[in-house]
């Protein structure tokens, strides 16, 4: 199934939430990703129906198994290509930013040849 760069956006967003906070909700990944709270239940609401997230009776988000391989794999080429751009002198917070937009697009084959290429050069992800 190919999923699209705002479910992307959604599932890394959890992942991320739950690495920094311990947990995830709705209304966390609404204003992570300045979402509106609404916007977000939909979202979810789809996500769940379709198998990549679980929520709990406290309304705590949880990726599947399918979930977090794709919020896992967004969140890699985010760091990676963050530290490839912040090695080449790109001020953090824009380094960031860019990844984000690049993440989506980029080819599989051409995100490992970064990997790689950054790896030799001691560049960390």
């Amino acid at each position: 199934m190919i999923i699209k760069e705002s479910a992307e956006n959604y599932l890394e967003s959890i992942l991320m939430l739950q690495r920094k906070k311990g947990y995830a909700r709705s209304v966390d990944v609404a204003a992570q990703l300045n979402f509106s709270k609404a916007s977000v239940s939909v979202a979810m609401k789809r996500f769940r129906s379709d198998g990549y997230v679980e929520m709990d009776a406290a309304g705590n988000l949880t990726l599947t198994e399918k979930g977090r391989q794709i919020a896992e794999k967004m969140f890699e080429r985010h760091e990676i290509i963050a530290r490839g751009l912040i090695a080449l002198g790109v001020a953090e917070d824009v380094a960031y930013e860019d990844s984000c937009k690049i993440e989506h697009d980029l080819s599989d084959i051409s995100f490992q040849k970064i990997k790689e290429h950054l790896k030799k050069k001691g560049v960390n992800g």
